[in-house]
């Protein structure tokens, strides 16, 4: 137990630690990980203007990074790809189709200029030891521009990871210069594939994005795909197409790929089936449409963070005035040791300083005399002759003494001079500097990097809304099964991403996803597609009456809530239906048991004149008088009916017998099914109209 307790406690933390900061997260100085700042390296160390096979870039690359050659060829080859930083030359595959690359032995490659303008930087470059002590490799690039925001990244590490969208080059530059310039700018992702973006929610990189495929339907029987959403493949883009063919949310009649260096996908339709009917269809249910969510996770100062796309370009043009004062600050003690040598050779050789040893027969009394004739000019020397510049000068061969040219040798120092002060120049200007040398970044890339991806919001397609709705909901009333596999009366047609809504007759209603055979009972007031914007629109009216008591109740309301598959009720658990409808306007008449000294057997109600209310509320009470039938009426029937203050004998007394008979009806059979067919239906067409 002890040894497992240690197992946990410190193998697995120095684990996660490793992969976290040595494989998976990438450095937000150099934008790399680990394995491609060795590739990098690597290419730097070998680079002699010509092409190197892969096969020895990796064997080379070996020496720095502890894992196996088939994981460098991988990184190697997706950092070609980007076309960047290394230049190809054979088979790196294709990254829009998915073939792979030939073999390492086979493809060759070498560091652009564009990289080593960008990374090498080797004498403010930080190194430590490698793995295994026997080299020296960077600790990270000094990288002048966010190349985390050109190459993107993505990662799994322990406990957290990272999916960072790359952008373009130019404009992660121009966002460099304009924040140098006080300017604010914004930056959106540009994918290799090319396609469209809707960006609204990005979120400086910390959101989502949504991307589609370029589709051309400009022919009415053909859909042509011409770019493809970035993280897919032709492959697997039409492997999503057929897979939706089969399940029956798409009708073509064949696929075509005639991708070469350009995507080019064709659809022929089915006869019947128009390219502006399927177009939607595509971004539902294929990859021609897909959602990737970003996280900005890097590696800062040896810690694991969460940035922005902005906090980078800032963090950078920080970055980049830092490394340039250091490169300037460096080039300037270059020049000046340059000077300071050219000065004191001219002098040696002028006045002839070296004769002046021609007697001297020990080391020291030649360096002696070397420092006596230096002495009279010593004001035109920057600093005090040292030991080891004497050593420098009796060095030089007696050739170059004898051709020395005087007027050459001072043009040249005239020139260091002027190398000194445009040096200070820019160092007192550091910030125009900086941009100079931004622009001339551009410059050096802009034919080849234009922006791929066009930047475009657009409407989200939700699959039940373009699925075909054809899948019939029939009823079985003596069965009580409902579902798409029953035999009975056909209730709607939806699709299989459809919610029902099942409402029963004691008023309890239940939501599901479109059943194959379901029991929902024998007695169903009402069944509708159930979503939340068909169903605020539709007012339930229920009129009700209780068991234990005399009367009948109203309830409206609007179900605009629900949790699948759980029973909710709307009226009390004693109540019995006497009406159900979803019109928002309608009258009813309820028939009253007579007694004997009201006069009144019957009375007109109007829905509009009582509020909707929530699911949960009590109904509101109509009468006390015991209900023994509920009619709806026409306007115009209830209009002529209120005009009517008394009713005629005759007329009277066949309602008196007829309310008698449905008195001792009511004793004997259960109170009125609102299940008939006349409401069921008309609530049926109702809910087909508005969906």
């Amino acid at each position: 137990m002890a040894y497992i307790n240690k197992l946990l406690t410190e193998n697995f933390l120095y684990y996660a630690s490793y992969v976290i900061m040595d494989r998976a997260i990438p450095e937000l100085d150099d934008g790399l990980k680990p394995v491609q700042r060795r590739i990098l390296h690597s290419l730097f160390e070998m680079d002699d203007g010509k092409f190197h096979k892969v096969a020895n870039v990796v064997g080379h690359c070996m020496k720095y990074h502890p894992h196996g050659d088939a994981s460098i060829a991988s990184a190697l080859i997706s950092l070609a790809n980007r076309g960047l930083f290394i230049d190809t030359q054979g088979n790196f595959g294709n990254p829009i189709t998915g073939d792979e690359a030939s073999a390492p032995r086979y493809i060759e490659c070498r560091c652009s200029p564009f990289a080593k303008e960008i990374f090498y930087h080797p004498k403010i470059t930080r190194y430590i030891n490698s793995y295994d002590g026997r080299n020296k490799e960077p600790l990270v690039f000094p990288a002048k521009i966010p190349v985390i925001l050109i190459l993107g990244a993505e990662g799994i590490a322990v406990g957290m990871s990272t999916k960072i969208l790359p952008h373009n080059p130019i404009e992660v530059i121009k966002a460099e210069i304009a924040y140098l310039q006080g300017k604010t700018s914004t930056i959106y992702p540009d994918f290799p594939t090319g396609g469209t973006a809707d960006c609204s929610e990005y979120a400086d990189g910390n959101g989502k994005v949504r991307v589609r495929a370029t589709i051309d339907s400009s022919d009415p029987k053909k859909i042509v795909i011409k770019e493809i959403p970035y993280g897919s493949t032709t492959e697997s883009l039409i492997g999503s197409i057929e897979e939706a063919v089969r399940a029956g949310h798409l009708k073509i009649a064949s696929i075509s790929d005639f991708t070469t260096s350009k995507v080019e996908i064709e659809l022929k339709l089915a006869r019947g089936v128009y390219a502006k009917d399927v177009v939607d269809a595509l971004y539902a249910f294929t990859e021609c449409e897909r959602s990737i969510s970003c996280n900005c996770l890097v590696i800062k100062e040896g810690k694991p963070v969460i940035t922005t796309v902005s906090e980078t370009i800032e963090y950078h043009a920080g970055k980049l005035l830092n490394l340039l004062r250091q490169e300037l600050e460096l080039e300037r003690e270059e020049l000046k040791n340059e000077l300071f040598s050219r000065t004191l050779e001219r002098i040696f050789i002028e006045e002839k300083i070296y004769t002046s040893i021609e007697t001297k027969r020990t080391n020291d009394t030649v360096i002696k005399a070397v420092l006596d004739g230096l002495k009279p000019f010593t004001k035109e020397l920057a600093r005090k002759v040292e030991i080891e510049d004497v050593e420098q000068l009796l060095k030089i061969p007696i050739r170059r003494i004898s051709l020395y040219d005087i007027e050459k040798a001072k043009k040249e120092m005239e020139q260091i001079e002027r190398k000194i002060s445009e040096n200070s120049r820019h160092l007192s200007h550091l910030v125009d500097y900086a941009i100079e040398i931004l622009q001339i970044y551009i410059e050096m890339i802009e034919k080849n990097c234009p922006r791929k991806t066009k930047l475009k919001a657009f409407k989200k397609v939700e699959a039940r809304v373009v699925a075909r709705h054809d899948l019939a909901l029939k009823y079985d009333a003596e069965g009580g099964y409902l579902g798409t596999e029953v035999s009975g009366e056909k209730l709607l047609e939806a699709s299989k991403f459809d919610k029902i809504l099942i409402l029963r007759n004691n008023g309890i209603y239940t939501i599901i996803p479109l059943p194959d055979k379901f029991f929902a009972g024998q007695k169903i007031l009402w069944t509708a597609i159930a979503t939340k914007e068909s169903l605020s629109k539709i007012t339930i009216t229920l009129i009700y009456s209780l068991s234990n008591e005399n009367g009948a109740y109203i309830k409206r309301t609007i179900i605009d809530s629900w949790l699948t598959g759980r029973d909710y009720s709307l009226v009390p658990e004693t109540a019995v239906i006497l009406g159900f409808s979803t019109e928002n306007e309608f009258d009813f008449k309820l028939e009253y048991k007579p007694k004997s000294r009201s006069k009144k057997t019957s009375e007109i109600f109007h829905v509009k004149q009582y509020a909707v209310r929530n699911r949960g509320a009590q109904g509101i009470k109509l009468t006390d008088r015991e209900v023994i039938q509920f009619e709806m009426i026409s306007s115009q029937e209830s209009e002529t009916k209120r005009e009517q203050k008394d009713l005629t004998p005759s007329t009277s007394s066949v309602s008196q017998k007829k309310t008698n008979k449905k008195a001792k009806a009511k004793k004997e059979a259960p109170p009125l099914e609102p299940t008939s067919g006349g409401l069921l239906k008309a609530a049926i067409k109702k809910q087909k109209k508005d969906t």
